[in-house]
């Protein structure tokens, strides 16, 4: 939920309601703290989507919802925890505690979404048939007891439940009836016969006829839309009319024999196991993949997946866990006394330093929360801290205290102004790099970078999210110093090239050692950044005598040394790298069509730099700076005269066309650093060994004309007159100007003429006032007259 990470997709995949249990003894037991419930609705909040296995799960976390709840039915872990339970409970074990083995043992179960309601449902199908049940109970010489998995536990329910039983006509001893907070696998274990009563459309094959049917379960079903798409009549289940409950007859009719299930109700309970194994994995693995397809956009540099129209497999890859040891260890059963929810976790992990817990009904402690009055102990102890805070301020405000001078007033202000950290960036961090021979910024975004930051006098971080800073930290705000990056349209396009034109900008108040690096914050996460030898090295290599006019760099672009440079700034820009750095290239220096406008980087297996993580001498890095200033500015110009200029052709996802110059500025350090004569090392991060790159005397194609200095200083020059004398109409689209100092030599002069002609107008007005005054002025007269 904090920059950089705020943009990445999100997916929360629940499936339980141990969630729902906890809000609930929020609701219960902590009627003063809605905080709760509403960090739990942040967090939901801040998910892309929120998919559910079923549609009954979404509705008991309704009191979270964002709008951004998705149902994905067919998840195989019903399956995979029915086949746990099977193997280590026995129908013959559940019927101890329950119904006799003679009894035919029917379950009547229906859908989740309506598990508050009277079954009305169940009431017409069973009214209608029970008669004939009844009849058949005699004929066939068996016994049939009906097993209830509906409603609650209230006295209410219960009650108008056993009213609804005796209308239904059934004898005492015969029916039986579990809220839908029992086990189910329990009463799946001792049914012979599963009754799905809901006669409502569905959005989903319902969850129970899933296990049902995993069971090894006769099932006998309404002819539902999504239960006909799946279930066949007499193959893999029983069906009957949903229009006719009576027809319901029909299905026990063919499922029951004499004094026990009939052979075809054992077969068809057997094809419905092993269509339930596979039977909702195609669709379950294409919905995941159309999801994934719909959150992630994928850079440019990625081989894309086929498409979802190409998915072959229709069945789970069920061999890694077919073995003894997968039956033994794996945690997919949601066995509650076995394996703790998630929820627990991350609320231990929330509230582990708060000592105080609350306690359910049997007094056992539950969650490690403060309870109602703790919080009121609370209140009472502010209150209290306030009236004493009152009281200690009106009693200074009638202490008489003496008067300062002046010159008292003045030292307190200059003290007040040199403390504050906007004005004067010397503190604590400044004082401990004097005398250092380098300073490496850290470029990062937001809060969320600062676990991948350093700390330590060689480190100082440079944030682009404007207020981000560390605290007890000397960061440095990319945004006070370069007002550009406030405006989050160029921040997006320069990234963190952004922070090195800030620290360009101000670079006497900012930086005064004589060596200057960068490095990302992704650097850490990406295992580039350096280890603590490589610093050393570093450290002594800048501190050495050697003040030759280098590059070191320890992140590099291509770890196979493989690919040319053009090719991975075309793998990394969408494909247009080369043709887009040749256009902006020549719009730089005025080349004229025709002419080869793109320097030649040759492919002699050696590193190039990337990811921002370099160090050069100071003057090096404004010569630098003073180079990508005016080739970020012929690039925003070919995007700016483009058909739309709200498009990037430098990205291939959304993201990246966001950040459109970001990949193409993070390797143009090595076009300088090469053509202008650079020496480039690459710095080994985790063993500190520096390596030449590149070497001069192997350099044979170098355009040192073009990256030389006086002709950069003098194009400079041109472009800060032009920009002093206004010839840019669309000066707010101009990016050059607004990324840097504006200077030429001409400004002196003019500053000094424009002075100059003001002092004149000064002198000719004031003696235009003084010939009117003699004119038509008061005159004194002469003395005595």
């Amino acid at each position: 939920m904090q920059e950089p990470f705020q943009f990445l997709p999100v997916l929360w995949l629940i499936h339980e309601d141990a969630l729902v249990k906890l809000l609930k003894s929020y609701t219960e037991l902590h009627q003063s703290i809605p905080n709760q419930i509403e960090d739990w609705r942040t967090h939901f909040n801040a998910c892309t989507y929120v998919v559910f296995p079923d549609s009954y799960l979404p509705l008991l976390h309704s009191a979270l919802d964002n709008g951004n709840y998705l149902v994905i039915s067919g998840s195989p872990v019903d399956i995979w925890a029915t086949k746990r339970y099977s193997s280590s409970h026995t129908q013959e074990i559940m019927r101890q505690y329950g119904s006799k083995e003679d009894v035919v043992v029917v379950l009547v179960v229906g859908s989740y979404l309506f598990f508050d309601e009277l079954p009305w449902d169940f009431a017409t199908v069973m009214r209608a048939s029970a008669p004939h049940i009844m009849d058949m109970e005699k004929t066939k010489n068996l016994r049939v007891q009906f097993i209830f998995f509906c409603g609650n536990d209230t006295d209410a329910y219960n009650s108008s439940f056993q009213e609804l039983a005796s209308h239904m006509g059934f004898p005492v001893g015969s029916l039986k009836h579990f809220s839908m907070i029992h086990d189910i696998r329990n009463l799946l274990m001792s049914a012979d016969i599963v009754l799905y009563g809901s006669l409502r459309q569905e959005p989903v094959f319902p969850p129970l006829l899933l296990r049902s049917m995993a069971s090894e379960i006769p099932i006998i079903v309404p002819n539902l839309t999504v239960i006909t798409k799946y279930v066949t009549d007499g193959i893999h289940g029983f069906l009957f009319n949903s229009a006719e409950p009576s027809t319901v007859v029909s299905a026990f009719t063919r499922i029951l024999g004499e004094k026990q299930l009939s052979a075809t109700a054992y077969s068809v309970a057997l094809e419905g196991k092993l269509l339930s194994k596979n039977m909702l994995a195609y669709d379950c693995i294409t919905a995941h993949v159309m999801l994934l397809e719909s959150v992630l956009h994928y850079p440019s540099y990625a081989k894309l997946p086929s498409p979802v129209s190409e998915v072959q497999e229709r069945t789970w890859l069920w061999d890694p866990f077919e073995t003894k040891a997968a039956l033994e260890n794996s945690s997919l059963e949601d066995d509650s006394h076995l394996h703790a929810s998630i929820v627990d976790t991350l609320v231990g992990e929330s509230h582990e330093s708060n000592q105080t817990t609350y306690s359910d009904s049997s007094g056992t402690s539950l969650y490690n929360y403060p309870s109602l009055s703790d919080w009121n102990d609370l209140g009472e102890v502010e209150i209290f801290e306030d009236i004493e805070r009152r009281e200690i301020e009106e009693i200074d405000e009638r202490v008489e205290r003496p008067l300062l001078s002046w010159d008292e007033v003045y030292r307190n202000a200059r003290k007040s102004e040199r403390l504050k950290p906007e004005g004067n960036e010397r503190d604590e961090g400044e004082l401990e790099r004097t005398g250092q021979p380098v300073c490496i910024y850290e470029i990062y975004s937001g809060e969320g970078a600062w676990p991948f930051l350093h700390l330590g006098s060689l480190y100082r971080g440079i944030t682009l999210s404007k207020g981000g800073r560390r605290s007890r930290s000397d960061d440095v705000d990319a945004v006070t110093w370069l007002s550009v990056l406030d405006n989050p349209y160029y921040r997006d396009l320069l990234c963190e090239f952004g922070a090195m034109f800030a620290i360009a900008n101000r670079i006497d108040t900012v930086h005064k050692l004589p060596w200057i690096g960068f490095q990302s914050w992704q650097a850490a996460g990406r295992k580039v950044s350096l280890s603590e030898s490589a610093q050393e090295t570093l450290e002594e290599t800048m501190a050495g005598e050697n003040h030759e006019d280098a590059i070191y760099y320890w992140a590099p672009m291509d770890m196979d040394q493989t690919s040319n440079f053009w090719s991975m700034c075309d793998c990394l820009n969408a494909g247009r790298c080369r043709t887009l750095f040749e256009d902006a290239f020549r719009n730089m220096y005025g080349f004229p069509e025709g002419v080869a406008a793109l320097p030649p980087m040759p492919n002699d297996g050696d590193y190039w730099s990337t990811l921002h993580s370099w160090v050069m001498p100071t003057p090096s890095f404004l010569k630098f700076i003073m180079f990508s200033r005016m080739f970020a500015d012929s690039l925003h110009s070919l995007n700016v005269n483009s058909t739309d200029p709200a498009s990037c052709l430098l990205g291939a996802s959304q993201p990246e066309k966001r950040h459109c110059y970001c990949r193409i500025l993070e390797v143009l350090v090595n076009v300088w650093a090469y053509h202008s004569g650079r020496k480039m090392a690459y710095l080994n991060p985790v063993t500190g060994e520096t390596r030449e790159q590149h070497p001069l005397d192997e350099r044979n194609e170098m355009w040192v004309k073009f990256f030389n200095f006086t002709l950069l200083k003098s194009m400079d020059e041109d472009l800060a007159e032009e920009a002093n004398d206004g010839m840019h109409p669309g000066d707010d689209q101009w990016l050059w100007p607004l990324t840097g100092q504006v200077f030429w030599p001409g400004i002196a002069d003019r500053e000094r003429e424009e002075k100059y002609i003001k002092k004149l107008d000064k002198k000719l007005k004031n003696k235009v006032k003084l010939l009117e005054r003699q004119k038509s002025g008061y005159k004194q007269k002469p003395l005595g007259q």
